[in-house]
């Protein structure tokens, strides 16, 4: 049973949570729990996943309700434009992508060096495009550079811990 602790229940102030809409709980469970190392800290109605500093609450769809009128939750269909994405900050991005991988992640592309960045995308099995990301070049002041060519500043990471 979920301790209070373990909730997203503040006892003062406020936090953060992303709330997504699956198809499948079991499966986004599994998916955020086995890929970030997440806590299941409530397993239905609604699972909520603890990972790190924060919560995954996942619930299916459903139409209005008296506190949300007009307004219907669905998980997204292949081909959806996205308007928002979960942003995952990692220290070492190589050795992230290798272990999620093992677990069954699978990326959009190998992680790519973006100069302020290394950064790589996966969707959960509800196709939620995540972003996983390692500050780098950001870190010293360097901001990706919008007009240099792909080739040069878009290189595969491909080892891990593996210094820029």
């Amino acid at each position: 049973m979920a301790t209070q602790k373990d909730l997203p229940a503040p006892s003062e102030g406020l936090i953060l949570t992303h709330f997504i809409t699956v198809r499948d709980v079991a499966a986004s469970r599994r998916f955020y729990a086995d890929v970030f190392g997440g806590e299941v800290v409530l397993e239905e109605n609604p699972a909520i996943v603890k990972i790190a500093n924060g919560w995954i609450i996942m619930n299916p769809g459903g139409g209005p309700t008296p506190d949300k009128p007009d307004i219907s939750l669905s998980a997204p269909e292949p081909g959806d434009p996205v308007s928002s994405f979960l942003n995952v900050r990692v220290a070492d991005i190589a050795a992230f992508y290798t272990d999620a991988t093992a677990k069954g992640a699978r990326f959009l592309t190998e992680p790519l060096d973006r100069r302020a960045e290394l950064r790589c995308y996966l969707h959960d099995p509800d196709g939620h495009l995540i972003e996983v990301g390692q500050a780098t070049g950001i870190l010293e002041g360097i901001l990706a550079d919008r007009t240099a060519s792909s080739e040069q500043h878009h290189r595969p990471v491909t080892e891990p811990g593996r210094d820029r």
